[in-house]
């Protein structure tokens, strides 16, 4: 079995998709992979521990953008 078949039948594996939205597979190296329906774009293999160093800077960018002032002070 080549490579691409393998990540094809890991990535339609029920058991490596957690609440059927985050991919979750420790045995598949891909960091950014389709979604289970391709025309929603692409996820990320949360088991893979790039995915955290992409995940965490975004999410602080957006609490800041939250909780910063910004514009002219009144």
């Amino acid at each position: 079995m080549d490579q691409q078949q393998n990540e094809d039948e890991m990535h339609k594996d029920p058991n490596n998709w957690k609440w059927m939205c985050f991919y979750y597979n420790k045995n598949d190296e891909r960091l950014f992979l389709p979604k289970r329906n391709p025309a929603f774009g692409f996820t990320m293999n949360f088991a893979n521990p790039r995915s955290y160093l992409i995940l965490f800077p975004v999410l602080f960018i957006i609490v800041l953008m939250i909780f910063l002032p910004f514009g002219s002070k009144s």
